[in-house]
């Protein structure tokens, strides 16, 4: 007789691993089907563009308040330096009132008007008489002058905690400014690391194309720009010396520049100290606002917080310290939003 065994069931690890697998293969689809697409090279540079471009406004504010600290720090020294002096000048004068009063003790304790009355001789009386009253406006006045330079120093060291606290928030934001500007490199770089080795490569040499061409290149066309000032010519011929140094946030050379640093530095070659920020140095001098009026050495500003300066150099070109990874070059004006020119 044939057998009619019911077929033996799947054992329990035999079916959680079929339903583990499937739900894995499931969840795998799930996450293909969702997940964003990853951005192409265009768009990854784009965005690192933009990166750069809100560092750079970070840095300038970065050096405004370095700017800030420095002079704070300055007033701070002085401050506590006339602190110093005051202090041994009131320490001379409580001295030398204690040693009058120390002698007084000493002769007796007696009242030295009543030592002149017991006097015998009338005119040593009045020479004593004159000499007490000299001696005792002294002390008032040592006194009076004593009370002075208490009140000064009180005010001194009220002005320098004031300023003390001011450098201590100048020092945060210098911090915070700091941060900010290392955070946009670091995304940017993220962003670079995301494509591939070929893409990464395409966009260095963009780059590399771009330098060589405004800076170690042949010199663009310039054209027969009209001068400026003669400070604004010479600062933008000793400028044209430092083709090809790199950007670097924070710095005003010799070797590397940011883009206020660039244009500061090369008018304080020139004989003609300019503030360090691009905000300030757009608030000096006589503005130009449009392109056709430009003559070279003018300082050119871009963006609408003004976070980007460079030089008018001519036919339609500047010649500026751009961006982390750049290098001092000559760029179209174009290439920027344009907002006005100051002739120094």
């Amino acid at each position: 007789m044939a057998s009619h065994r019911r077929p033996k069931p799947p054992g329990r690890t035999r079916v959680t691993f079929m339903g583990a697998t499937a739900a894995a293969a499931v969840a795998l689809t799930s996450q293909a089907a969702n997940a964003a697409p990853q951005p192409n090279k265009g768009e990854v540079k784009a965005k690192v563009d933009k990166l750069y471009e809100e560092a750079a406004s970070a840095t300038e504010k970065y050096n405004g308040a370095k700017e800030q600290q420095d002079k704070l720090q300055g007033q701070v020294d002085a401050v506590q330096d006339r602190i110093a002096r005051g202090q041994d000048e009131l320490n001379t004068l409580r001295n030398n009132l204690g040693i009058v009063a120390s002698a007084q003790y000493r002769s007796g304790g007696v009242d030295p008007s009543l030592q002149l009355l017991l006097s015998g001789d009338p005119d040593t009386y009045l020479d004593r008489a004159a000499a007490l009253d000299r001696v005792g406006s002294r002390h008032s006045d040592a006194i009076d002058e004593i009370q002075e330079k208490r009140r000064a120093l009180a005010q001194q060291r009220k002005e320098a905690q004031g300023k003390l606290t001011q450098l201590a928030k100048t020092r945060e934001q210098l911090g915070a400014e700091k941060r900010r500007i290392q955070s946009k490199l670091s995304s940017a770089q993220k962003l670079l690391n995301s494509l591939t080795a070929k893409e990464r490569a395409e966009i260095k040499r963009e780059e590399t194309r771009a330098d060589r061409a405004g800076s170690t290149g042949e010199r663009p066309d310039l054209g027969k720009p009209a001068a400026g000032s003669s400070y604004g010519m010479a600062a933008f011929a000793i400028g044209q010396g430092k083709i090809g140094s790199p950007y670097k946030y924070a710095t005003a050379g010799p070797n590397t520049f940011d883009c206020s640093g660039f244009t500061s530095w090369s008018f304080a070659q020139a004989g003609r100290p300019i503030p360090r920020t691009s905000q300030a140095q757009a608030n000096i001098g006589q503005r130009i606002y449009s392109q056709s009026q430009l003559k070279q050495g003018d300082l050119v500003f871009f963006y609408g917080d003004l976070h980007h300066v460079g030089f008018y150099a001519g036919n339609g070109q500047i010649l500026h310290s751009p961006r982390t990874g750049a290098v001092v070059r000559y760029e179209s004006i174009n290439n920027m939003p344009f907002q006005f020119g100051v002739r120094v």
